[in-house]
């Protein structure tokens, strides 16, 4: 909001100049972000909210935007709501966006099918409809980098390493504590496989989002059933009650093991001393040692640009937001590259993010060195199924306890074409895919 109503004013203001204005309206993208701020999911929304403004408006008050277009960048409060969601769509659409980050599987899935009606990609940076990773049947949306598929792959191998082998699962009980909407019940499929084809049983306990704050129950049953682990789909106030319910029933932290978006800071920390050694799949670094986020603190929160606590600054989560911002950046500079042009349009984005390529030069060069895996997008592939790793909470922030490792993308990639041409059939007529595959 806060760029928006800026850049409106310089615009009224140069309207006495007419070519200064045409000058303006013509060096300036626009990106809204559906964001939430308020609601039983705010702990969660408020970091990334402001990971990926501070990025993008770091690169406006630093570099003068990208290539020398500026960015407009506008929130549209949805409280995690679906309807609200599209609600802020619809708002925004006809502004001419490059781009939406929905940040809610349930919002995601009502503007699949609008994209590619629309030509404006949707960008669900690891969360969203697994499937949506295969670009023959979805060349408008993109989820790096990784699916929730390939998450939670990561985390059965990772619980298989710990037991010595694929093969050593059998016989295991690993429980599975989700949030019961979209989001908790995308994975589902794909656990299920797995049960089945590593012997391992499967127990689940679905957290209603209007008893987020109150699992009780669930852990009450946790305990009777005495899973050897436990996987959590949180998000918002469901985290941080998860984690202190477990601390409260004595499991073993180190088995009870997170999606990427179950690894907050203030969710660890609300288990106390007792949540040390909690785990979390993760993709991004964390910590505030990186130059691009001390240049955050420089151009942006130093002077009153960002409502960020600096202090906030490096947390997991807020870095999570500045990763989106950076997958949104790098394909516009991939598409001014490859169009020519400076002021790209959706359509260019859609090739940009197809296209994108962020190697370990370039997140060194862009002041994130080790920030994330090198990331490489193509036409039938919109995810990458990156690396990953586990991070484990040490009492008082997040570290790195494993090597970056790949997810099960042997298993995982099959099931993925399934689900993409299953989700076709059921939605038909779904449109062919028309779109060339520009390099």
């Amino acid at each position: 909001m806060m760029f928006r109503k800026c850049a409106l004013g310089v615009a009224a203001f140069a309207m006495a100049g007419s070519l200064a204005a045409e000058a303006l309206a013509q060096d300036t993208v626009f990106i809204p972000l559906l964001s939430y701020r308020t609601g039983p999911f705010a702990g969660s929304g408020i970091p990334v909210a402001n990971g990926m403004w501070d990025y993008l408006t770091m690169l406006n008050e630093r570099d003068g935007g990208i290539n020398g277009v500026k960015i407009e960048i506008e929130e549209c409060e949805t409280g995690y709501d679906t309807q609200k969601g599209v609600e802020c769509y619809e708002g925004t659409k006809g502004k001419n966006p490059l781009v939406y980050n929905p940040y809610s599987t349930g919002i995601t899935l009502q503007l699949i099918p609008k994209a590619s009606v629309d030509k404006i990609p949707v960008l669900s940076m690891a969360y969203g409809l697994s499937a949506a990773a295969e670009g023959n049947v979805f060349p408008w949306v993109f989820n790096p980098p990784a699916t929730y598929w390939d998450g939670a792959s990561g985390i059965i191998k990772h619980i298989a390493d710990q037991e010595g082998g694929l093969d050593n699962l059998k016989g295991k009980k690993i429980g599975y504590i989700f949030l019961d909407a979209g989001y908790g019940r995308e994975p589902i499929p794909l656990l299920e496989d797995l049960a089945k084809q590593y012997g391992f049983e499967l127990l689940q306990y679905p957290v209603p989002g209007k008893e987020m704050q109150n699992q009780s129950s669930q852990w009450l049953n946790v305990r009777r059933d005495r899973p050897d682990y436990m996987v959590m789909w949180g998000w918002g106030a469901m985290n941080p009650t998860a984690v202190k319910e477990a601390a409260k029933i004595r499991y073993p932290m180190d088995k009870f093991i997170g999606i990427w978006w179950s690894g907050g800071d203030d969710d660890a920390r609300a288990g106390g001393a007792d949540a040390k050694g909690y785990k979390t799949m993760n993709f991004n670094g964390v910590g505030a040692d990186y130059p691009a986020l001390q240049d955050i603190k420089k151009h942006v929160l130093d002077t009153g640009k960002g409502q960020t606590d600096p202090a906030k600054v490096g947390e997991n989560l807020y870095n999570r937001g500045v990763l989106n911002s950076v997958l949104m950046a790098e394909a516009i500079r991939t598409a001014q590259e490859m169009t020519g042009k400076k002021v790209i349009d959706a359509a260019d984005m859609r090739a940009g993010l197809e296209n994108l390529e962020i190697t370990e030069e370039r997140w060194k060069e862009i002041g994130l060195e080790g920030f994330a895996p090198a990331i490489k997008m193509s036409c039938s592939d919109h995810s990458g199924h990156h690396n990953m790793y586990i991070a484990q909470w040490d009492g008082e922030k997040w570290t790195q306890a494993t090597d970056w490792f790949a997810p099960m993308t042997d298993v995982v990639q099959p099931l993925l074409a399934a689900a993409a041409k299953e989700y076709a059939e059921k939605n038909a007529p779904w449109p062919e895919r028309t779109e060339a595959c520009a390099q």
